[in-house]
């Protein structure tokens, strides 16, 4: 099976970026990377890229290589944003196919919206349709993943964290190969997950971050109801 990772944009594409100067590229593609290493523990899976750091490659590009390459699969990973640039309110994850609603492409959509909302903890914002060019123009199933608003200040903080990044990577890695039936062949690790505190004040939770962050370590908020 052949998979194209496409991480959107690229590191000098204006506008990308949260309001306080993450650039979406960077999220894409640390994310994509990661994606790219679950999925290769598999053997019956190779991994291209779409995307260049040298430069934003053209959409029209990146689907052509697809093409060429005869993909059985394109995902479109990004960060979402609202509003003129500012913060704001909207929040969580979505997963995009055609108008179209191709139904290999609808299946996956929402096994990897589910598991990806599972793995995060944010909000569910479903599977859409657009008529995005990456799914229109490929050939093969495609979907475009927004893993979180960097225009959110919560979500951006999230974002800019290898843990996060590293946790919606595999989430949906792990979404494909149980779609396609697919066995991953590394040894599996087992991850111990720490908790070393829970508030109702969201300004106690964020100063635990901060001091966690300046003590070297990823740490990032969740928010449970």
């Amino acid at each position: 099976m052949k998979v194209v990772l496409d991480a959107g944009h690229g590191y000098s594409t204006p506008g990308k970026r949260s309001p306080d100067g993450m650039k979406e590229y960077e999220f894409n593609r640390e994310t994509a990377a990661f994606i790219k290493h679950y999925l290769e523990k598999s053997k019956g899976i190779t991994v291209y890229y779409a995307h260049e750091d040298e430069r934003d490659v053209p959409l029209g590009e990146r689907t052509r290589k697809s093409h060429a390459l005869g993909a059985d699969l394109y995902l479109s990973i990004h960060a979402n944003a609202a509003g003129s640039g500012k913060w704001h309110e909207a929040n969580g994850i979505e997963t995009y196919v055609h108008t179209s609603k191709p139904k290999e492409s609808l299946s996956l959509a929402e096994k990897v919206q589910h598991d990806l909302v599972k793995a995060t903890q944010l909000k569910n914002r479903g599977v859409k349709t657009a008529n995005f060019q990456v799914l229109r123009e490929t050939k093969c199933p495609a979907l475009l993943i927004e893993c979180g608003f960097m225009t959110n200040q919560q979500e951006a903080s999230l974002l800019k964290t290898e843990a996060f990044r590293k946790t919606c990577g595999e989430s949906i890695a792990k979404s494909v190969l149980a779609h396609y039936k697919l066995k991953n062949e590394g040894s599996s690790t087992i991850l111990y997950k720490v908790q070393i505190g829970a508030f109702t004040d969201k300004k106690k939770a964020e100063t635990l971050v901060k001091k966690l962050a300046k003590d070297g370590y990823d740490a990032f908020i969740t928010k449970q109801t």
